[in-house]
């Protein structure tokens, strides 16, 4: 028997069949907006070739004012089914299905020309929408269908329409964001006219043999959300008008609730489409926060839905499920939510990647090819710099030979796994391990090397890290000053009243570590829902409490203090710097800034204010916190300069900037392509 008996089966839709149970999700790439057709293909096929039965793609737009962002990309003429059909042919060639996503944006279009039910202009966008008239909601129907038609011409499978998370179709659900008082507002039935009139248009232009998926907000999250039971009345009109399938949209992208980051607990909102079940009979897909085989089999066997889609598990590893399907779930490289290479890079208008897998979307760009000559490596240093570098010239046929003083692997990771919300980094400690053991890399830990251990090697990288930067405060020394490093790796004691000098994300990492005791509320979902206030959307509105968030008293009362005078985590992720700042804020967290550290004595950590140094304040603390910054490990790399051997540097010991695994796994692997 399988080991993942229900992800692992097949689904029969009548006119075609789905090998599995894995919808690879939509996501904004910015490949699309490349134009480079063979690039976007080789992306989606690759994912083919790793078992996923069927692909959404990212967001397109049926027109300009419903695209997300000018230049985005569109389906709208001959020219862009021709661009599409290379997508198309490389994913069937590499034996997927592929549906093409329709995103139309509304209000969160992010130009000018944006339209919307009403004009009531989105929290997260500068630009205030133009309400539609008849003839324009017409347009926008219109559009929407003709994106089908030609989706359909360019090869694709079926399309996604997108109905949630607040876009176009969902704004017109909910008195939220429309307020109109014609056909198509008031009434709930007038409400739903927009969406069921797409799906029936768009069916009736496509025929009967195309899949045609409908994205459903579950649980908006957002004040006058939808009800549970207007929901219900959505889902099973939409299957009436023509809906092959249903997939799951969880809250609106203005929800000041977290549902994706790394901090959600796994498959937190699966219990919600497990209330959908049973009340329509065409297939119903669960998504957000399932990035293991475990997990989607267990969301599976539980009857929580009849597939799942996992969007960010498939950029850290393309062959998420033939490695299921091989009994290799532990070598699956784990999405460890932390939006850093994928929706900050979206967000950020750079082209998305991944942390873990930064040849995500890299494809033809980023090949690790089997080297002409073989050499003998060594790398000092079994952080995430040191560790990817170590498996992709492995890969490539090199002899890599890893050293760490340390007596384990993982580096600065192994502090990262302690902070509350961020358990998938055990995880991925553990894949690297799995990982250099599969790859025959030599290891060797608890060895503090020298320059004179490392002659012999063809290659010498220099992974050492950092070290916490003195920050030069006088009474630093005394006993009640301690270091992050305290704190995380050695489990210092730490007193009631906290002081954490240093606003950036080890600072912020070191305050929630210290503000927690007894469960993680990422490992505990009714802890982790009542301290963000979520509740059942069929008891209130949206799923939001009407309490609000109900956080446990924290464990100890934090001050976080920071030099400049800014809000603090600014510099933080741009999608999950507002989690961090609102849960430390939840758990009373005084945040001071614009000082400067005057000294430390016994009454505590003495402060001023601004460039003239004035308002002299003394706060109170049991135990002073340095989290002040790093400074690269370079003493090696010069121990070998001054011998005459070349090294390469990389990771923390090249540029010490807080402690970027994105950076330092990136600056590895393609380092490692070129040796």
């Amino acid at each position: 028997m399988a080991a993942y008996p229900h992800l692992l089966a097949p689904l029969d839709l009548g006119f075609t069949q789905l090998k599995n149970r894995v919808l690879m999700g939509s996501m904004h790439t910015g490949l699309e907006e490349t134009r480079d057709w063979p690039r976007v293909g080789e992306f989606y096929a690759a994912r083919a070739r790793g078992g996923v039965a069927l692909m959404v793609t990212g967001g397109i737009g049926p027109n300009l004012e419903g695209s997300v962002l000018p230049g985005a990309a569109m389906m709208t003429t001959d020219k862009d089914v021709e661009n599409h059909s290379v997508v198309t042919r490389a994913v069937h060639d590499a034996g997927g299905k592929i549906a093409m996503q329709i995103l139309h944006a509304g209000r969160y279009a992010y130009g000018p020309k944006c339209v919307a039910p009403s004009a009531v202009k989105s929290p997260i966008s500068p630009f205030a929408p133009t309400e539609l008239d008849e003839a324009g909601i017409e347009k926008q129907i219109a559009d929407i269908v003709n994106a089908a038609r030609l989706a359909q011409q360019a090869g694709y499978d079926g399309v996604e329409i997108m109905g949630s998370e607040g876009y176009f179709l969902n704004q017109f659900l909910v008195t939220h964001t429309n307020k109109r008082t014609d056909r198509w507002g008031g009434s709930y039935e007038n409400r739903m006219r927009l969406p069921l009139e797409v799906v029936r248009r768009v069916r009736a232009a496509v025929g009967a043999e195309f899949i045609l998926i409908y994205r459903l907000s579950m649980i908006d999250l957002v004040p006058n959300g939808s009800t549970f039971d207007e929901v219900v009345a959505l889902a099973k009109a939409v299957e009436a008008a023509g809906a092959t399938i249903l997939n799951t949209g969880i809250g609106w992208h203005e929800a000041r609730i977290p549902t994706i980051a790394t901090s959600v607990p796994r498959a937190a909102f699966a219990w919600v489409t497990q209330k959908l079940m049973g009340q329509v009979s065409i297939p119903v897909i669960t998504s957000n926060r399932i990035n293991t085989p475990e997990v989607a089999e267990d969301v599976l066997a539980q009857g929580c839905a009849d597939m799942v889609s996992m969007a960010r598990p498939m950029l850290a590893d393309a062959d998420f499920v033939a490695k299921a399907e091989a009994g290799r779930g532990t070598e699956i490289a784990p999405c460890i939510a932390c939006n850093q290479a994928c929706l900050d890079h979206t967000f950020g208008g750079k082209l998305t990647s991944c942390l873990v897998n930064p040849r995500a979307c890299h494809e033809t760009e980023l090949v690790l090819t089997p080297a002409e000559v073989v050499k003998s490596v060594a790398i000092v240093g079994a952080g995430p710099a040191g560790l990817s570098t170590a498996l992709a010239a492995a890969e490539r046929g090199h002899a890599v030979t890893l050293f760490d003083a340390s007596d384990e692997i993982g580096g600065q990771l192994n502090m990262a796994k302690q902070i509350p919300g961020k358990e998938e980094f055990w995880g991925l400690v553990d894949w690297y391990r799995t990982m250099i053991a599969k790859a025959g890399i030599t290891v060797h830990l608890g060895r503090r090397v020298g320059a004179e251990d490392l002659t012999g090697f063809d290659e010498v990288i220099i992974a050492t890290g950092v070290l916490p930067r003195d920050p030069g405060i006088p009474g630093q020394d005394h006993p009640s000053v301690v270091s992050y490093i305290d704190v995380l790796r050695h489990r210092v004691p730490v007193g009631e009243k906290v002081a954490v000098i240093g606003a950036g994300g080890i600072g912020f990492d070191v305050s929630e570590f210290l503000l927690h005791a007894g469960d993680s509320p990422t490992e505990n979902l009714p802890l982790w829902m009542r301290e963000w206030g979520v509740t059942d959307p069929a008891t209130h509105r949206a799923g939001l409490a009407p309490e609000g968030p109900q956080p446990d008293a924290p464990a100890r009362q934090v001050t976080l203090l920071q030099r400049k005078a800014e809000r603090h985590g600014k510099r933080l992720g741009k999608t999950t710097g507002w989690i961090h700042r609102a849960t430390l804020k939840m758990k009373q967290v005084a945040f001071v800034g614009g000082v400067t550290y005057e000294r430390i004595d016994d009454a505590g950590l003495h402060v001023s204010f601004g460039a003239a140094r004035e308002n002299p304040t003394v706060i109170a603390a049991d135990t002073i916190v340095l989290c002040a910054g790093q400074v690269s490990e370079r003493a090696l790399a010069e121990a070998l300069a001054d011998r005459g051997i070349t090294a390469h540097v990389i990771g923390g010991a090249d540029v010490a900037s807080e402690l970027d695994a994105k950076r330092a796994i990136n600056q590895g692997t393609r380092l490692a392509a070129t040796l």
